[in-house]
């Protein structure tokens, strides 16, 4: 093999992971000398400027996404460099496109199957090099940073679209609809002898038969295939408690999340997690095994993949409920055979506590509980139809970006629909990813007659893409809309009052307003430590009168067409 065409990691000393720059000029190249193998071009722009990159590979030199997709072509994407700092996944791929290029019988292995990729997704981390970043990781000797331009974790963003990185993520994963895709990673955490651990799609969350299909065909086949490659691999290591003796969790990767983002579109998403205390080299061989056992399974089944694909949007289409929110079945455990180091406890030579280690002198193997239930807990009735008032552009504007189908209104009408009042909200003491994450939502459902305005959003439920569009726009979904803050605005009630001159109003209120004076009673009753308060009393007066209404106050403003 010539040199030019060895990646920047096979050229060092295999503790090595390629630059930005070195990365895009060797694609460049090899799509020069291989045009009828890999087709490579910019798709977008990142934060501070700089262009995202995304290459194609087919066995037949056609790369138009219309021709490939009116065909019927299976689509298998590998995402790269999230997370610059954990990198094997960017090395590895560009050794897997190189021997498409230059293994005939490796090409045409792929068969029908299209090879999509994102070189490096994350570029505005990936040039922010340093070595000490990653404060436990095993190589290697230099790396990007986990956050962009704007600080921002790219696998948090996926929902919100804070960065042109997600905006360009969405509509791009939106118009190729891959069938599968792998995220690489590394982890951290627990110590232990695995150098590969998965995180996939949770089995209940994808849901139908698509998700027993995941659970009980294609899974087996990737923990044994691996094994058989000299990679056994075990489950994402999420402790339940301090060490994973006590047993593990399967990993709840909501929408915020590229496995999470990817079941909104019911595709199977897998985001494997090498173990950081691993070298860098076992690491990256360990990646490319895995990356090689998905598109392996995908090319064999794409066919049924598709398949269950297709009946889980047509199901979507006449669903009478649709779950919202999943949690963890603490009652129903299974088993893992884990291979594991004994958990150590000694005191800390830093302060008055106990400290925990693992002993690598002390392996052992045996069934520890796997926590992999995770039934729906919040579940709505289907709406035939979202409106989406055009105010909301933000909100517009992502549902256009993952291919929801909606048309604007063309003149006012009157309508019954089902309106949520927020009733309570919890937040997140801290700034989280540039948002109030709002942890906690508790609502109020009533049925009213409002005038839809022309140009409002109609957003119908009987299309392939309702599940993006419900688990956005139902408040109470994991990564809702809401939850991120988008309607922030309706939380605050506009208009105030001076206490001097509302003190003697309230009085008349309480007599002209009897389910207000009712209301008054039993929260003097139920907090009678706030008599006291004048702000507490006159707000509380303000608040629930019917005189002073603000129907906007506390509405959500996404109505649901029942």
């Amino acid at each position: 093999m010539s040199n030019e065409l060895r990646t920047p990691y096979e050229q060092g000393n295999k503790n090595q992971t390629t630059t930005w720059e070195d990365c895009i000029a060797w694609y460049e190249n090899l799509a020069r000398l291989y045009p009828q193998v890999l087709n490579f071009s910019v798709i977008g722009t990142s934060d501070c400027g700089l262009p995202i990159h995304a290459g194609v590979v087919t066995a037949d030199g056609v790369f138009a996404r219309e021709t490939l997709k009116a065909a019927g072509r299976p689509v298998f994407f590998n995402n790269n460099g999230i997370h610059p700092g954990e990198p094997e996944g960017v090395d590895a791929c560009m050794a897997l496109v190189r021997d498409f290029c230059t293994q005939p019988e490796r090409l045409a292995a792929l068969g029908k199957t299209v090879f999509l990729f994102v070189p490096m997704y994350n570029v505005d981390g990936s040039i922010n090099r340093a070595n000490t970043s990653r404060v436990n990781q095993d190589g290697p000797e230099q790396f990007g940073f986990r956050g962009n331009a704007r600080h921002l974790d790219l696998n948090r963003d996926f929902i919100k679209c804070d960065t042109l990185n997600a905006q360009t993520f969405n509509k791009f994963f939106t118009a190729w609809d891959p069938d599968v895709m792998v995220d690489t990673h590394t982890s951290n955490g627990a110590d232990y002898p695995y150098t590969m651990t998965l995180i996939h799609t949770q089995t209940d969350k994808l849901g139908g038969a698509l998700g027993a299909y995941l659970q009980d065909t294609m899974l087996p086949h990737m923990f044994a295939e691996m094994a058989r490659r000299g990679w056994p691999t075990c489950p994402y290591v999420n402790p339940v408690k301090d060490c994973p003796d006590h047993g593990i969790a399967e990993f709840l990767e909501t929408a915020r999340f590229s496995t999470g983002f990817a079941a909104l579109h019911h595709t199977i998403g897998f985001m494997p997690e090498t173990h950081m205390l691993k070298p860098f080299e076992a690491r990256y061989d360990s990646m490319r095994a895995l990356v090689d056992t998905a598109l392996d399974f995908t090319v064999a089944n794409g066919a049924d993949i598709m398949r269950l694909r297709r009946a889980a949007r047509d199901e979507g289409k006449t669903r009478r409920e649709w779950p919202v929110h999943w949690a963890m079945d603490e009652s129903r455990p299974s088993s893992f055979r884990f291979q594991g180091y004994e958990a150590r406890y000694s005191p800390s030579k830093l302060g008055n506590y106990t400290r925990l280690s693992y002993d690598r002198s002390a392996p052992w193997e045996r069934e520890i509980a796997y926590y992999n239930h995770f039934p729906a807990d919040i579940t709505v009735a289907t709406p035939r139809a979202y409106v989406v008032p055009r105010a909301w552009r933000e909100a517009v504007e992502r549902l256009q970006w993952n291919g929801v189908q909606m048309e604007q209104l063309g003149e006012d009408r009157v309508q019954e629909v089902r309106v949520y009042r927020i009733k309570s909200v919890t937040s997140r003491a801290g700034a989280y990813e540039g948002h109030m994450f709002h942890d906690e939502v508790a609502l109020v459902a009533e049925t009213v007659q409002l005038t839809l305005k022309a140009g409002d959003w109609w957003v119908p439920l009987d299309q392939d893409q309702a599940r993006y569009a419900i688990e956005t726009l139902e408040p109470q979904g994991h990564d809702s809309f809401f939850r991120w803050g988008f309607f922030n605005s309706v939380l605050e009630k506009k208009e105030a009052y001076s206490d001097y001159v509302f003190e003697d109003h309230a009085l008349e209120l309480l007599e002209s307003e009897p389910q207000l004076r009712a209301s008054f009673e039993a929260w003097k009753a139920a907090n009678p430590d706030k008599l006291s308060d004048q702000v507490a009393v006159l707000d509380f007066i303000f608040a629930n009168c019917q005189r002073y209404v603000e129907p906007e106050w506390r509405r959500y403003p996404v109505l649901s067409v029942m």
